[in-house]
């Protein structure tokens, strides 16, 4: 048994991951999270109250860090600001809470000699031609190509730093896009169902072809979870489930899947920066760690996702009319 410090584990990523360790572990779990709008407390509704603990406040804050970093044995830090969009618009909180709050969190852990592990993203690498047969390793150079994709890769390049300069217990893995239930309706796949569930026309960026390698927030969380048992100490582990689909193929599928016409959606201008195709090889947290991921096929995790937003409506409802209210300003 391990006392578990999950940063930003009330956002979608961070509370699929803190249901799943506290199922099929013994851990014990405490949240550390700001509630921003992508935090979301009722993500955590019902969870075993001996065994859970949750703490309002920031991974940029020292003192708060440090307290509870001295009273964990293990850091995993999914605390992140994560729309592109919005890094766009304004790249100062993606500054403050990726970079100065993984400082936080790595002097921590320095001081108190405790165990770290560091969520990233596959966007630090950039983007792959459309037509390219690679697909991003753990060596390939980073190339971000937007305020939070870069400040993601600074992230992800102090904790290296810490690792070889003070000898931190650090892992670090980048995975594809995630997807499955709590993600918050601005991302593009609960957006699109819930424009359904709602009788609304989905909306899709240009032409459509810009290809993403989904991965059900599961398998990712598997992942995470034994990278912290037998990950080896300073390495990196990209988390894919061979999930690559254009976002026009996938828009048609959960229309199909909801029983609409497959091209009952309206087509929208790009958005500036747009990377046209990530693709990750996970080889090496399969052979390592044995890893492999429990929704292998992207159709049936989907199916999965959509039945989960139908009968939750009161999750997201309450943040629908907001960010379609936002979207709509830039006639997205």
């Amino acid at each position: 048994m391990a006392r578990l410090l999950v940063t930003g584990g009330a956002g979608f990523i961070g509370s699929n991951f803190v249901r799943l360790a506290l199922t099929e572990t013994d851990h014990t779990v405490t949240v550390l999270d700001a509630l921003t709008y992508a935090g979301n407390r009722t993500s955590l509704d019902g969870l075993p109250a001996n065994r859970f603990a949750f703490v309002e406040g920031s991974v940029c804050d020292a003192g708060l860090v440090d307290e509870l970093v001295q009273r964990h044995d293990v850091v995993v830090h999914f605390a992140a600001e994560s729309h592109n969009d919005n890094s766009l618009n304004d790249p100062s909180p993606f500054i403050q809470t990726n970079l100065v709050g993984t400082y936080e969190l790595l002097q921590a852990v320095r001081r108190h000699e405790r165990r770290y592990h560091h969520i990233s993203t596959d966007e630090v690498y950039g983007d792959l031609e459309l037509d390219d047969p690679e697909r991003f390793t753990e060596t390939t150079p980073y190339n971000p190509s937007s305020p939070y994709s870069a400040s993601k890769a600074g992230s992800d390049l102090l904790v290296r730093a810490w690792v070889r300069s003070f000898g931190v217990q650090g892992t670090l893995s980048n995975c594809s896009n995630n997807y499955g239930p709590y993600q918050h309706v601005e991302k593009f796949i609960p957006r699109q169902i819930t424009n359904v569930l709602d009788g609304v026309r989905p909306k899709l960026y240009g032409a459509g072809l810009n290809v993403r390698d989904w991965i059900h927030v599961d398998d990712h969380n598997a992942a995470v979870l034994d990278i912290i048992d037998s990950g080896r100490i300073g390495e990196t582990y990209l988390i894919g489930a061979d999930g690559e689909k254009d976002n026009k193929s996938v828009i048609e599928l959960i229309l199909t899947l909801m029983g609409q016409p497959a091209d009952a959606y309206d087509h929208v201008n790009d958005r500036p920066g747009h990377d046209l195709r990530y693709a990750i090889d996970s080889t090496k947290v399969r052979t390592e760690l044995g890893w492999e991921p429990r929704y292998p096929d992207f159709e049936s995790g989907l199916a999965a996702t959509i039945d989960w937003y139908r009968t939750h409506e009161d999750w997201w409802r309450p943040m629908k009319a907001a960010t379609e209210a936002k979207y709509a300003k830039t006639g997205q």
